[in-house]
């Protein structure tokens, strides 16, 4: 008699566990009894295409950057300037006297989401330094392989800076001279 007495007690509580869990089942699984709805997530992002990295295609001057500052700045003398053929703001190139690339500067002026990735592709989030500017820029610093980066956005702004040297300030002083010479 005691036994039939659990049974009874137990059987029930069982069930109502075992449709719990088929109710917690459903809605993990995306199944959903008629009549209920379910919120769909958002589907992913699409990933941002992104603009193919520059290419020096003229002797400078660069706009933007003077050679003398840009010699200071980096501690390198600077054997001559390139540009590329993007507008409104060409990417410039300062090589050493021997013909290495000493200096990158690139301005991209757009679509927000280009220049966060823009800046993500130079310096990830994952990996780089955080970094930030006056007047909301954000970004990150790292050293590379070749020297160091520093990259900051803001909007649709993205200024991306390499140097040969390994010390990130260098390029920091370099991103605050084109912010400032380009009024951003």
């Amino acid at each position: 008699m005691l036994i039939s007495r659990v049974t009874r007690r137990v059987v029930p509580v069982a069930g109502s566990l075992l449709a719990l869990l088929a109710t917690a089942a459903c809605n993990l699984t995306g199944s959903h009894p008629a009549g209920e709805s379910s919120a769909q997530p958002a589907p992913a992002a699409a990933p941002v295409a992104l603009p193919p990295q520059p290419q020096p295609t003229a002797n400078g001057p660069c706009p933007y950057l003077q050679t003398e500052f840009v010699a200071e700045a980096n501690g390198q003398h600077v054997g001559k300037v390139r540009v590329s053929a993007d507008q409104p703001h060409p990417a410039c190139f300062f090589y050493r006297p021997d013909g290495g690339l000493q200096l990158t500067a690139r301005v991209y002026v757009g679509d927000p989401k280009v220049a966060k990735g823009l800046v993500d592709q130079a310096a990830p989030v994952g990996t780089s330094n955080p970094a930030s500017l006056d007047g909301g820029w954000q970004g990150g610093s790292q050293p590379t392989d070749s020297g160091a980066v520093y990259a900051v956005a803001k909007g649709g702004e993205a200024i991306v800076v390499t140097t040969n040297q390994k010390q990130t300030i260098k390029a920091r002083r370099v991103t605050e001279q084109v912010i400032s010479a380009l009024a951003l």
